[in-house]
């Protein structure tokens, strides 16, 4: 007793980026990291959204400021991480990048420009904000760590969000490919897979249809009987970036409250002795 240390993550004092960190899980994990001791850096498109939740932060006793970009042009993505890292006194120690929206239609309803949005969105971006990110954690010599949102659409088929499925798809892979090229730069990158996250956006559209959330998880063979919480996410991506996972590097964590583990079949009741 009396020997535990505050910084169990090993996270204290370092310099995060939370990109689209201005609502939901985004907000969530900018609070964990704060809590943790790290400076944090909320990056969203919505700048004033961005200003509340950095002075959320503030509020939990770090640093933190708020920057406004839209990271599916690769010019503003580069900037934002030159603009993150002065903010660390030129060192960027985490990224960690929420951003993704699905668009609804189906294969046959999708036109060339409503796909290429999908793919910028969901995947494109975190080409570009990660290999940025790369560049300025090996020009500081300390390398550091990312993780990205990916979903479990990009696990399944994606019926009427096919764009998006196969986008999440590509993060996955995209993670486990910068592991590999980074790895000698001490720079490790995983990836996160939520199912269906009761966001205060999401929350709302099943709201608005008078849809309640925990009969929906219910109905749809969730094992754990509910959708998950904004936290509940914002935890394993902190858990990633932390020293807990300094030996974890190219790994996608399927957060679904046991979905993916269930047995498919499940109206089977077949006994064979």
């Amino acid at each position: 007793m009396g020997n535990e240390s505050p910084n169990i993550l090993g996270i204290a004092g370092l310099n995060a980026l939370v990109v689209g960190g201005a609502s939901g899980i985004g907000r969530s994990t900018v609070h964990l990291l704060a809590k943790a001791g790290t400076h944090v850096v909320v990056g969203d498109l919505d700048g004033a959204a961005a200003e509340a939740v950095a002075e959320e932060a503030r509020a939990l006793g770090t640093s933190a400021t708020a920057l406004s970009a839209d990271v599916t042009l690769e010019e503003s993505a580069i900037d934002l991480i030159a603009q993150a890292a002065a903010f660390g006194g030129n060192k960027l120690d985490i990224v960690i990048n929420i951003v993704g929206m699905a668009g609804w239609k189906t294969l046959f309803e999708f036109d060339a420009e409503s796909w290429e949005l999908d793919l910028r969105r969901n995947l494109t971006q975190h080409f570009y904000v990660g290999r940025a990110a790369a560049h300025q954690m090996i020009a500081q010599g300390t390398g550091g760590r990312m993780a990205l949102v990916a979903s479990v659409s990009g696990i399944y088929g994606a019926p009427n969000h096919g764009a998006y499925g196969a986008a999440k798809a590509g993060v996955m892979d995209l993670a486990r490919t910068m592991s590999q090229e980074w790895a000698g730069y001490n720079i490790r990158v995983n990836a996160v897979a939520p199912d269906c996250i009761a966001t205060p956006r999401v929350q709302a559209t099943y709201d608005a249809q008078g849809i309640d959330t925990t009969q929906q998880a219910i109905d749809q063979g969730v094992p754990m009987g509910r959708f998950g919480y904004p936290e509940e996410i914002a935890g394993p991506l902190v858990y990633l970036v932390s020293d807990l996972a300094s030996f974890t590097t190219g790994q996608s964590l399927i957060i679904d409250g046991g979905t993916h583990a269930a047995f498919p079949h499940v109206k089977v009741t077949t006994k064979f002795e």
